[in-house]
């Protein structure tokens, strides 16, 4: 099958959940059970490479990239693109309509969308902008006290960090930093360093789901089990990890989780989802104050006036995407190239792995040294001379190649970049 053909089965496939261009078309019954049947036709196929190729192929790149920077901006395939173009024709055609009212309905389907997805309810779903806002909101809402204290170990972004690092600066609230291990060898490790930084005075444990430096995913879910019978908050940066493999947020049990679904998930840029629990609400204030402040559900969070509506409904269509894939599907894939990709190079003593081995640990970021080699300068090199696009990681003394796989990276792919970092380690 050459790459025109296995681009038009896709699209065969995928056009059907664009009909029109209209969110509203996507939710008719009939098209929806054509996609679904559609989908276990190309189940059959799955586990093939050449499977992983027709999905790759509703992506487009840059002639002769590389990209192995999904977790930095995922693209948005082809059909979430036109889907989303088509969304701002129509606004354009009709602005007024379109912009205060005529797509409410389709707004509360891209809600359930995102709910089902991550194994809550709709009405624990607020669409907002990223995970930025997300960890904003959060922690401007706090009514916090001079003293109490809020955990955030030390690889968290800085996106969870700032807004905490503000009121620790106005409100006189204490940052709780506690040093995770770089390379612990099992969850448990993790769960011991903020089972000993928790205090009577702990109020909030902000943290990553996975961190962005080296991929290493933290255990959520047994942090929560831990803070929610002491009355602690969890809040969780989960900005590298929806749709990278399937979860159930209600299971993980933190009260908060923001998103921003323009990575694994490739949503249009801009679009946002955050989780908050149905009875940690109470503890939420809206950034914005505007009309329909006063509103008692999630939605106050979406206060906006006028927003990009053509993007926010390109994330219904995105998630259509990945539902196609099968969440299932699209999480095994992703772990089998990190697999691939670890065990071409593991026993070559030129690298050095700086992401934890284990599934329960790791997913689609792995960080590597290649050592005796400067990282800035090796990034520098395979995006002049051979079109490779990643992110140096110098924070941590990592001196790594953050190298993040998703299901456009093919088998193939790793091989090129794996000998070209052969390369480069031998010069």
């Amino acid at each position: 099958m050459n790459s025109i053909e296995r681009r038009s089965f896709l699209k065969k496939s995928f056009s059907s959940l664009a009909a029109g261009g209209l969110l509203s078309e996507l939710a008719r019954e009939p098209l929806l059970a054509r996609a679904r049947s559609m989908a276990v036709d190309m189940s059959q196929v799955a586990d093939s490479e050449a499977y992983w190729e027709m999905v790759k192929a509703q992506f487009t790149f840059v002639e002769g990239l590389h990209y192995f920077n999904n977790a930095s901006l995922g693209p948005s395939p082809e059909l979430v693109a036109d889907a989303t173009e088509n969304f701002r024709r129509t606004l354009d055609g009709f602005p007024s309509k379109y912009m205060w009212g005529g797509w409410n309905t389709d707004k509360e389907q891209t809600r359930e969308k995102a709910a089902e997805a991550m194994g809550v309810s709709p009405e624990e779903i607020a669409l907002i902008h990223n995970t930025t806002e997300g960890m904003n909101v959060i922690a401007a809402s706090m009514d916090l006290e001079p003293g109490d204290e809020v955990i955030l170990a030390d690889h968290e972004h800085t996106s969870g960090t700032i807004p905490w690092m503000y009121w620790q600066e106005t409100k006189g609230i204490k940052l709780v930093r506690p040093v995770l291990p770089m390379m612990p060898a099992s969850p448990g490790e993790l769960v011991d360093v903020y089972r000993e930084a928790i205090t009577p005075l702990t109020k909030v444990i902000s943290m990553c789901h996975m961190v962005n430096t080296n991929g290493m995913m933290l255990p959520v879910q047994e942090v929560s089990a831990l803070a929610r019978p002491r009355g602690i908050l969890v809040a969780v940066d989960g900005a590298q990890t929806a749709g990278m493999f399937p979860f159930d947020l209600h299971e993980m049990g933190c009260d908060y989780y923001a998103a921003s679904s323009h990575k694994w998930l490739f949503s249009p840029k801009g679009v946002g989802i955050f989780y908050a629990r149905q009875d940690a609400q109470q503890h939420l204030r809206p950034l914005i104050v505007a009309s329909g402040y006063q509103d008692e559900s999630v939605r106050r969070f979406e206060n906006y006036n006028t927003r990009n509506l053509p993007e926010l409904l390109g994330l219904g269509v995105a998630i259509d995407f990945h539902n196609l894939m099968g969440p299932e599907r699209k999480g095994d894939r992703i772990y089998d190239l990190k697999h691939y990709f670890r065990a071409k190079i593991e026993d070559n003593p030129a690298f050095t792995i700086k992401t934890p081995a284990a599934d329960e640990l790791s997913c689609g970021i792995t960080t590597v040294e290649l050592v005796g080699h400067r990282v800035t300068e090796v990034e520098r090199r395979l995006a002049a001379d051979f079109n490779i696009n990643v992110r140096p990681m110098s924070n941590f003394d990592l001196n790594g190649l953050r190298i993040s796989l998703s299901v456009f990276n093919t088998k193939e792919d790793i091989d090129y970049l794996v000998g070209v970092l052969e390369e480069i380690a031998a010069s």
